[in-house]
C-alpha cells in the first residue's frame, strides 16, 4: 500500500477485540479511525478463549495465598499455573511485582477497579450485540463454578461478600441439587456457585462483527501492516509499517500481550516491565450430545467449558513460557482430563483445533487504559490478562471519552498507565 496522502485522524493499532471496540467506540464518537495490524483481524488471544463475559471474575489472581500456592504448582507441567525453569529476569522481576500484590488490601482494591470496568463492559456490550445487530452467538445464560471437593467448595464462599458489594448476584447450590439442575455432569458434585449475571459468545465471530461494523461506519482496517517505527512530529505522529507510511493526529496502542515489545518503539520503556504474556490453551470441538446448560468452570482443575450451537470448547491455564507458541500435548491433555473428571460427555466427536494464545498479564491483574506517560496524543489499551473480551467494550468506550475529552462512565484512575510504567 503507498503512503498515505492525508493524515488519519486516530489511527490504532491492533486488530484484536480491545482495539477493534475502541476504534468502534471513536467512530461513534465522530473520529475517523484507521485500524492496522501486523496479522489478521483476532488472530491472537481474541481467537481462541472461551468468551465468557464475567462480571463474576472481578477478584484478581495477585490474591491472598496466591504465592504458596503457585510454588506448589508452578514446576508441575500439567498444572493450572506453569512456569517452565528458565533464567529469565524480566519474568522474575514481573513476579516479584505480581508477588507484592498478593495481600488483602491490594486484592479488594483490584478487585474494585476490575468490576467497575467489567459490569460497565457487560451492560454496554448487550447493547452493542443489539445496536450493531452483531451476530456472535451471544446468550444472557449464566455461568457456574462447579466443584468436587468439599473443602475447595467452602474456599470458593470466602469472596462471595465482596462480589455481592460488587452487585454480582451469587446463588449457592449443593451437589445433589446442583446435579438435578445440570445433567451434564458426573455424580459426585460438592457444589456449585452461579453467577446468573454473566454471559457468553463465540470471540472469533464477536470479533469479526466488531470489525464489520467499524468498516461499516467508515473505519479502515488493514491487515498484516505491522508496525515498524513511530515517531512523533508537529501535527502528532508518523507511522512507518510494513505496507507504507502512516500519519496521524492521535494514536492508540493496542496490541495485547506483544505490547511489551514496542516498548521501546513507543518511547514507553518501562512498560516492557510491567507486563507477561501468559500462554492459555483451548480444544474445540463438535458439540457433544449432552452439552452443560451454561458456561462451566471446573474449579478444582480451572477448565473452563463454553458451547454454543456452531461448538463447544474447552480452554483456560497460564504458562509464563515467553513467546513459545508450541502447542504442549501436556497442557492440552489437562484440559480433556479435567473434563473427563467432571462431565459425562467431556468432548464432541469432531476435533476442530487446538489452540494457544498469550494473554496480556499486568503485574497488578489491572488493565492499562489511558495516556501514555510523557505523550500527549499517544493512548494505551492493554493488559486486560484474561479479561480482554469481557472488559471490551468498556475499554473502548472508556479510551473514547478519554481522547475526546468527555467525562467517562467509569473513574479511569486504577488503569491509568503511569501507575505502573
Amino acid at each position: 500500500m503507498p503512503a498515505m496522502d492525508r493524515r488519519d485522524d486516530v489511527a490504532v493499532v491492533g486488530a484484536g477485540v480491545i482495539g477493534l471496540a475502541t476504534a468502534l467506540a471513536l467512530l461513534e464518537a465522530g473520529r475517523g479511525v484507521h485500524v492496522i495490524d501486523a496479522g489478521r483481524i483476532g488472530g491472537g488471544s481474541s481467537h481462541g478463549n472461551c468468551g465468557t463475559i464475567t462480571p463474576s471474575h472481578a477478584p484478581p489472581l495477585a490474591a491472598p495465598g496466591m504465592v504458596v500456592k503457585a510454588l506448589a504448582m508452578m514446576l508441575r507441567p500439567d498444572a493450572p499455573l506453569y512456569i517452565p525453569p528458565r533464567i529469565d529476569p524480566t519474568l522474575w522481576r514481573w513476579l516479584w511485582r505480581f508477588a507484592r500484590r498478593c495481600n488483602l488490601a491490594d486484592w479488594q482494591d483490584s478487585a474494585r477497579a476490575k468490576s467497575a470496568l467489567l459490569n460497565d463492559s457487560r451492560a454496554r456490550l448487550a447493547q452493542w450485540v443489539s445496536a450493531y445487530a452483531m451476530d456472535c452467538e451471544f446468550a444472557e445464560s449464566g455461568e457456574d463454578y462447579v466443584y468436587r471437593d468439599p473443602r475447595a467448595f467452602g474456599h470458593g464462599r470466602l469472596e462471595l461478600d465482596l462480589l455481592r458489594e460488587l452487585g454480582v448476584g451469587v446463588e449457592v447450590i449443593d451437589g445433589p441439587a446442583y446435579e438435578a439442575l445440570e445433567p451434564a455432569v458426573k455424580p459426585g458434585v460438592a457444589g456449585a456457585i452461579r453467577f446468573s449475571g454473566d454471559a457468553v459468545l463465540r470471540p472469533d465471530r464477536y470479533v469479526a462483527e466488531l470489525a464489520r461494523a467499524v468498516r461499516e461506519r467508515g473505519g479502515v482496517i488493514d491487515e498484516q501492516r505491522g508496525l515498524v517505527s513511530l515517531e512523533r512530529d508537529r501535527d502528532g505522529f508518523h507511522l512507518q509499517t510494513a505496507q507504507g507510511a502512516l500519519d496521524a493526529v492521535e494514536v492508540v496502542i493496542a496490541t495485547g500481550a506483544w505490547s511489551p515489545r514496542l516498548a521501546e518503539m513507543i518511547g514507553v520503556r518501562k512498560l516492557a516491565r510491567a507486563m507477561q504474556p501468559g500462554k492459555g490453551y483451548s480444544i474445540t470441538t463438535s458439540p457433544p450430545a449432552l452439552v452443560p446448560r451454561r458456561a462451566l468452570v471446573l474449579r478444582e482443575r480451572s477448565v473452563c467449558v463454553t458451547s454454543w450451537a456452531s461448538g463447544f470448547r474447552l480452554g483456560s491455564t497460564m504458562e509464563f513460557s515467553g513467546f513459545d507458541d508450541s502447542l504442549n500435548p501436556t497442557r492440552l491433555a489437562a484440559l480433556e482430563r479435567g473434563a473427563r473428571e467432571y462431565l459425562r460427555e467431556p468432548l464432541g466427536l469432531e476435533i476442530r483445533e487446538r489452540w494457544c494464545g498469550w494473554r496480556p498479564m499486568s503485574c497488578d491483574d489491572i488493565p492499562i487504559i489511558g495516556r501514555a506517560p510523557g505523550h500527549r496524543r499517544l493512548w494505551l489499551a492493554t493488559g486486560h490478562g484474561m479479561m480482554g473480551v469481557s472488559m471490551s467494550a468498556g475499554t473502548g468506550q472508556l479510551l473514547a471519552d478519554l481522547i475526546g475529552g468527555r467525562t467517562p462512565a467509569l473513574d479511569p484512575a486504577p488503569f491509568r498507565p503511569d501507575r505502573l510504567v
